[in-house]
């Protein structure tokens, strides 16, 4: 355990029992604070439940790229497309896409590869340190193989990896086929010709690990408990959250890790939004091996190997966190990803999931200060999983020291949109 620094804050409330709250939260108990964490519903009620549980620090590729705006602008017609926009009437939200558009160019997608490097390059041995230290939950290495129907789809990927090489991300990865595909993917149907192995990745079962990780900040005297939280506010020192019900908290610090509900609460005015967009995941029985997780670029789905059966992972639908599951959603996935796997009974689905990740328009979470004793910790996208523990512990160490560690100066959530 770090010991605290003298003025360093001894109680904290963290809003947010995903992993990055309960990762906050840990690693703020290893610097000697005493913590309360609440929830507007309880442990990985979020995006931190059902997501495909990757740990991949090599495919922590940013959203805001022009090829992706491109891409947008061809699925609006198509029902069946992984990103899915409603064309309902929504000014937040039709902002948040003028801004996102214009953070769809070069230097803004590398402003952003670049402040993810140092995260990239920790965020394994934060998991490592979770785990030595009692969080009782199993992180499984292994490669993360994407599936292509060609040599030339695969060579979009390669390009995209060798992006995140020129701005300082180590990967390692190895083009397969023929035999060496089938026998690493053994899912793989006659249509996949081609594929890359992504070395060095891990992934987990994520809602077993947050709430493995909830029980190991409870057993070091936190608490956990449910409060729907409308305002944060710091004044003189302290920190009140206070609840939509009248009940006020109070402790020398509160750190925001709401998600994608960061926007709704009445904290210090962010200039930078949080969009959710939503992603959606099934389980589905297979009838042969799942060595490792699989990725389908073409069709953005990302599976996993999960208690004996596959997770299905995709879809990006920009739409209010708290609406319904649409079932078409699902369908489309199961349309796109079913002619590239063989052996999976996809009518035979369970766990029928969806989850809003906070997603930012210019691709960098907003981790620090907002106010005197008021933090934030939010807009991973879709890295929330990967990059949680290290978030949690470099903001427990800037709250602690009262220093910025120098791998958050590129997520100032104070900036401006596109700064």
């Amino acid at each position: 355990m770090v010991g605290r620094t003298a003025g360093s804050p001894r109680t904290a409330v963290v809003v947010g029992a995903g992993i990055v709250g309960l990762s906050t939260a840990w690693f703020l108990q290893e610097r000697g604070v005493e913590v309360t964490v609440v929830d507007r519903e309880g442990v990985a009620a979020g995006a931190s439940w059902g997501n495909a549980g990757w740990i991949s620090p090599a495919l922590t590729i940013p959203l805001n790229s022009p090829a992706v705006l491109r891409y947008g602008l061809r699925s609006l017609l198509d029902p069946a497309a992984p990103l899915h926009i409603p064309f309902t009437p929504d000014r937040a939200l039709a902002a948040f896409l003028l801004r996102f558009a214009a953070n769809c160019r070069r230097s803004s997608w590398r402003r952003a590869a670049q402040a993810g490097v140092p995260l990239n390059e920790e965020c394994i041995e934060a998991y490592d340190v979770l785990v030595a230290n009692g969080v009782d939950a199993p992180v499984t290495d292994a490669a993360i193989t994407a599936l292509f129907r060609s040599t030339a789809a695969a060579e979009h990927l390669v390009a995209e990896l060798r992006d995140l090489e020129q701005v300082g991300q180590t990967i390692s990865f190895t083009a397969l086929s023929g035999a060496a595909l089938r026998e690493q993917v053994p899912l793989a149907s006659a249509e996949v010709t081609a594929a890359i192995s992504v070395n060095g990745q891990r992934y987990i079962d994520p809602g077993r690990f947050v709430h493995a990780l909830a029980d190991s900040v409870r057993q070091r005297g936190g608490v956990i408990r449910t409060l729907e939280v409308r305002d944060v506010i710091g004044t003189g020192g302290r920190a009140t959250v206070y609840g939509r019900d009248g009940e006020a908290l109070t402790a020398d610090v509160a750190v925001i890790a709401a998600g994608a509900w960061l926007n709704r609460l009445r904290a210090p005015r962010l200039r930078v939004s949080v969009q959710a967009g939503r992603g959606y995941s099934f389980t589905v029985p297979v009838d042969r091996p799942v060595p490792g997780p699989i990725y389908l670029p073409d069709v953005r789905v990302a599976c996993t190997p999960y208690r004996g059966a596959l997770r299905v992972a995709g879809t990006m639908e920009f739409r209010d966190p708290d609406d319904p599951l649409i079932h078409e959603r699902v369908t489309a996935i199961v349309s796109t990803a079913s002619p590239l796997l063989d052996g999976v009974r996809w009518h035979d689905r369970t766990d029928v999931w969806v989850g809003p990740r906070p997603v930012t328009p210019d691709g960098r979470p907003l981790v620090g200060e907002v106010s005197p004793g008021v933090y934030v910790a939010a807009g991973h996208g879709m890295w929330g999983l990967a990059h949680g523990p290290i978030t949690g512990r470099l903001l427990a160490e800037q709250i602690t020291t009262g220093k910025q560690p120098e791998a958050l100066r590129g997520f100032d959530p104070l900036r401006k949109p596109g700064g």
